[in-house]
């Protein structure tokens, strides 16, 4: 059987309706709220949202921190968090298209970066976690949300993402990659229907600090 690939195609063709789903806007919310109670965020702070998507995630933590920059590899995405924005006049949110794995790292530094639901999509975890220790400034904060480790039933196993993550073996490569007190908690519970029933998927969320 073929792989199926969600690539930024899938994703542009989901935008315009993205942020009508309910369960994407309660889960979006639960981990802003999580960020939150274990990040001091300041208006000082300088953050980069990775994997954006209509800017779901930043939008409730935007008016507690600096300049957010939101990259994701979605052109569809990106517009429909533009027009927010810019319906919003918010003036310390901007957009860039960028693929963190596949081009040269950018000069600018930040104080925390964070991603949801993001991970499992990047073929390289090892690669996309040096380049958020690499943009990171020292002692900077690193916050990612994701899927537990499944058994290919969230997305169906013929799709070609990770299935999730062990926490134990995403720990070892957050610290490989130059991060300290990693810690995790769950967050957030999807709920699927699949062939035997409902069934939830947890989410975590991965804090760690750039050494």
């Amino acid at each position: 059987m073929s792989k199926v690939v969600l690539d930024s195609a899938h994703f542009d063709s989901k935008a315009r309706q993205w942020d009508e789903n309910p369960v994407f806007q309660e889960r979006a919310n639960k981990i802003a709220a999580a960020i939150r109670a274990a990040v001091p965020l300041n208006p000082a702070m300088r953050a980069l949202d990775y994997g954006s998507g209509t800017g779901m995630l930043s939008f409730p933590l935007q008016e507690s921190l600096g300049h957010i920059t939101l990259k994701d590899t979605s052109p569809g995405m990106l517009a429909v968090a533009e027009e927010k924005i810019a319906a919003w006049k918010i003036a310390n949110m901007s957009t860039r298209l960028m693929d963190l794995t596949a081009a040269a790292l950018p000069d600018e530094r930040y104080d925390l970066i964070y991603s949801s639901m993001t991970l499992h999509h990047v073929p390289d975890t090892d690669a996309i976690l040096a380049a958020f220790h690499a943009l990171l400034s020292p002692g900077g904060w690193l916050c990612i949300a994701d899927l537990d480790k499944e058994d290919g039933s969230f997305h169906g196993i013929q799709v070609d993402v990770h299935h999730g993550f062990d926490r134990s073996e995403l720990s070892a490569k957050a610290a490989q990659a130059g991060f300290a007190e990693v810690q995790f908690g769950t967050v957030f519970e999807i709920v699927k229907q699949t062939d035997s029933g409902p069934r939830a998927y947890p989410v975590f969320l991965l804090l760690a600090r750039r050494n």
